[in-house]
């Protein structure tokens, strides 16, 4: 029984050893599991196939199929939010309130500007959104307008030009004596652009339109807001009318300025009050639920 342990333990030992034999000469050498001490690395854009693979099916993709970015699954929603749309003096507050700073259970929220876009890459879709988005979301504030500005210029101006004419560098032969641009860049300060709904620049951003590109994954949801708040400031300056933090008379249902939402938020308490003090004035209960 002692011999036969211990020709078990020569056994392991001599198996052990084979596996973890040395390269020399034209052997490659061998060891135990080579998978978990060495990753398979493949590169990007090479287009044969992963023949290294081989304990699935996926052996018969191409090492660029592998490596290119994957869409999420169906169904799921991004852990994220949009934005603030809130003044300097409270947006400190909320984004510690959504960092978990101000709770030790509370879960850190990432800003990465994800919200859902309910319309299609289609021109019925597009008539859609221009027919349905009016109202930007975000109020007009002197920090978003300067935003937009800043965004504007970083991806528009250079084919729409800085006033929005439609004479960006690209295209402009005065300013550029080497412009070749064949397709005239939209003028946001004529007919139909003026006249149009939000919901044509929102989805023109979203696909692209045209010559031009998608600009959804390169500006978040809140800054593509704050872009076509600069065009509309815009296209006032060119009529000669306001669209600004205190006032807007060139398109009341496109923004409203950040001043009137002050002035709705200071007055709403009291007039909820007025509407209790009237409510027990006729003898209503609203606690009843008798509705």
């Amino acid at each position: 029984m002692q011999r036969l342990k211990y020709s078990f333990y020569i056994l392991v030992a001599v198996l052990v050893l084979n596996a973890c034999k040395p390269a020399g000469g034209e052997f490659a050498g061998s060891e135990y599991m080579p998978d978990m001490a060495h990753s398979i690395a493949y590169e990007a854009n090479v287009y044969t196939d992963y023949s290294l693979n081989t304990w699935d099916s996926a052996s018969v993709l191409t090492l660029k199929e592998l490596s290119n970015p994957k869409k999420p699954v169906d169904g799921t929603v991004p852990r994220g939010y949009a934005g603030v749309a809130l003044d300097a003096e409270h947006a400190s507050d909320m984004m510690n309130v959504m960092s978990g700073k101000d709770a030790v259970n509370s879960i850190s929220v990432p800003p990465n500007g994800s919200v859902p876009y309910y319309y299609d890459d289609t021109e019925e879709e597009r008539n859609r959104a221009i027919a349905e988005i009016v109202e930007n979301p975000f109020p007009i504030s002197e920090a978003g307008l300067a935003r937009g500005e800043e965004l504007y210029n970083i991806f528009c101006g250079i084919c729409h030009g800085e006033e929005g004419n439609g004479l960006g560098y690209i295209y402009d032969n005065e300013k550029n004596p080497n412009a070749k641009y064949i397709a005239a860049p939209a003028n946001f300060l004529v007919e139909p652009h003026i006249s149009a709904s939000n919901g044509r620049y929102y989805h023109a951003i979203m696909y692209g339109k045209n010559v031009m590109g998608a600009y959804k994954d390169k500006i978040s949801y809140e800054e593509r807001w704050q872009v076509i708040h600069y065009i509309r400031s815009l296209q006032a300056d060119e009529l000669g009318l306001e669209y600004n933090q205190t006032s807007n008379t060139f398109k009341p249902e496109a923004g409203t300025p950040a001043g009137d939402m002050k002035k709705l938020a200071e007055a709403e308490p009291m007039h909820e009050a007025g509407e209790h003090q009237e409510d027990a004035e006729h003898g209503e209960d609203h606690g009843s639920g008798g509705h």
